[in-house]
């Protein structure tokens, strides 16, 4: 019998940690673009889709691996419902990492804007009209699912640390293996 794996694999481990560190930069960069002006203030938005749509094709590969390589599952210990919570949670991360680079982008095509992928090459936009109407509305679901994907986050840190400090388990182990393991 194959002993069970007490951490995540390095593929996971690296789409995870990259995924989190860019939407952490998607909160900076939109920051900045509210607190500038003009061309400066665009340049935050350009990078802040060219970065978004990276997320929507990492999420798609880390979604992609975690099918081949399944979650380890929480300790048996852990009650139901916070077993429950984290499949929730990890489903719901998936979610909006999915749709809001797409609602994001469809806002861009419903503008006509274009989306210059970090200065490389235009992304293509979505056939999808409205105008400036269609994508302020799309814009608003945009912000509103970025609030609720904090609020997300947030929850998630909570449930690592409360593994950690309070279970003294070994689930952030799982995805810091810097973290010594307890025994």
């Amino acid at each position: 019998m194959a002993e069970p794996r007490n951490r995540y694999s390095t593929i996971s481990l690296v789409l995870h940690w990259l995924i989190a560190a860019l939407v952490v930069t998607q909160l900076g960069l939109i920051w900045a673009h509210e607190v500038t002006e003009g061309s400066t203030s665009r340049e935050f938005v350009n990078m802040h889709k060219s970065v978004g749509l990276s997320i929507l094709v990492l999420t798609l590969v880390r979604l992609g691996w975690r099918v081949a390589n399944p979650a380890i599952p929480l300790p048996a210990e852990t009650p139901r419902w916070q077993k429950l919570v984290a499949r929730g949670t990890h489903v719901l991360f998936y979610v909006f990492l999915i749709a809001m680079p797409l609602v994001g982008w469809a806002a861009s095509s419903a503008a006509g804007r274009d989306i210059v992928w970090f200065g490389l090459f235009n992304w293509p936009l979505l056939p999808i009209g409205g105008g400036r109407e269609t994508a302020g509305s799309l814009m608003d679901l945009h912000e509103l699912a970025g609030k609720l994907l904090i609020a997300l986050v947030v929850l998630h840190v909570i449930g690592a640390l409360k593994h950690h400090f309070i279970d003294r388990d070994n689930v952030l182990h799982r995805m810091i293996p810097l973290i010594p393991r307890r025994p």
